[in-house]
């Protein structure tokens, strides 16, 4: 039986005030639901903050790809975001990302179920007990 897909969240927050950890938090839930109701594996998440989150160097994605890279040949991998913002809000910088990403030897879905992975129907997994 082939394994779960492992899964590796990945967010930014530019902000460090209240609201923006609470909507950081919410999506953050978000995602670790749709882990769950994909009966995937959650490999962990990580953050890319205040000024990381906007630049083109994000050390926390850095740290998730190689992470991602390790997993990618013994397993199906793949990185959960809330909303494809939650890359870049430049569409440009966004499709390099998730570039990125496939060279990892992963695909990018949103909780919402968008993905960029060829030919992808995503179903959830049946779990073992």
């Amino acid at each position: 039986m082939t394994p779960a897909p492992l899964a590796f969240i990945y967010d930014r927050c530019t902000s460090r005030g209240l609201r923006a950890r609470s909507e950081l938090d919410m999506r953050l839930t978000g995602c670790h639901a749709y882990v769950d109701r994909m009966g995937w594996v959650l490999a962990g998440h990580w953050l890319d903050l205040g000024d990381h989150a906007m630049g083109t160097h994000r050390p926390q994605l850095g740290n998730l790809l190689d992470a991602m890279r390790a997993e990618a040949g013994r397993r199906e991998v793949l990185c959960l975001i809330h909303t494809w913002g939650r890359l870049a809000t430049d569409d440009t910088h966004r499709q390099v990302l998730q570039r990125r990403i496939v060279e990892a030897g992963g695909w990018t879905i949103t909780s919402f179920g968008e993905t960029d992975r060829h030919g992808a129907r995503v179903a959830p997994v049946a779990r073992r007990l």
